[in-house]
């Protein structure tokens, strides 16, 4: 009897991984397949979410898609209702759209996982000369926007970014990573006098995220942790939990 491997859920985010809008009809599955396994090799094994068996022709059905040991999930075309809302809370002209969803994962595996949604958003992007929303850092991704990578190459700044916003009432820059929950972790924030120079703290803030993402977990409030490739003690001082929109985001203050 030929036992099947059991495929990751989807994650019960209620957000997508990316969001993409579509200048006219979104792409054929033959086509993202085909784009997929001539840039990374393949083969791009797909499956329908119900369970078994190849997918639907329905594009707005849910897909379960395998690269080797890496799972994700997409649908290549919204209903009207669900690509209207975008649209208008984006402002964008795309009246179609479809969506990567991230799939259930471990801390160990997260990293592949976040890949492999962003080369599945990718593939859909230049198939359509559409435009990608990244849902976690906010950002949208034009065709040549994208930065592809090897396969054995992960680099974390393509999936994170450090913003930087004046806080008024107390004379304060505060500086925030978007990207962090991609990998099930809180995002990190950091504030500093205003006027000070912005690059150093950027920079640190990045290791910080990187080392993170490489240890799968974030310290508690009150623990240190030892950085050795930025020379830095870092200590977790505050959880918080900040109204971005309509999505609530979690912080841990960091100092150094």
């Amino acid at each position: 009897m030929k036992i099947r491997r059991k495929l990751p859920k989807p994650s019960r985010s209620a957000r997508p991984a990316y969001l993409i809008g579509y200048p006219s009809v979104p792409p054929t599955l033959s086509d993202l397949r085909d784009w997929f396994d001539l840039e990374y090799g393949g083969p791009l094994n797909v499956r329908h979410g119900a369970g078994d068996g190849p997918p639907r022709d329905d594009h707005s059905a849910l897909v379960m898609a395998t690269h080797g040991p890496w799972n994700g999930a997409f649908q290549l075309s919204l209903p009207v209702e669900e690509a209207d809302a975008w649209r208008e809370r984006l402002s964008w002209g795309h009246a179609a759209a479809g969506q990567v969803i991230p799939t259930s994962t471990t801390p160990r595996e997260a990293s592949n996982q976040v890949l492999h949604a962003a080369r599945l958003a990718r593939g859909l992007t230049l198939l359509t000369e559409g435009t990608a929303y990244d849902t976690t850092c906010r950002t949208f991704l034009n065709p040549s926007d994208w930065t592809d990578r090897p396969l054995d190459h992960f680099k974390m700044g393509d999936h994170l970014i450090v913003d930087q916003t004046g806080v008024e009432e107390t004379s304060r820059e505060w500086f925030s990573t978007r990207g962090l929950a991609k990998f099930g972790l809180d995002e990190i924030e950091t504030f500093r006098p205003i006027g000070l120079p912005n690059r150093p703290v950027i920079e640190i803030l990045s290791g910080i995220a990187d080392e993170l993402v490489r240890i799968g977990r974030t310290p508690k409030v009150g623990s240190t942790l030892a950085i050795s490739s930025l020379g830095l003690s870092v200590q977790i001082i505050r959880h918080r939990t900040v109204g971005l929109g309509t999505i609530p985001v979690s912080f841990r203050e960091v100092e150094w």
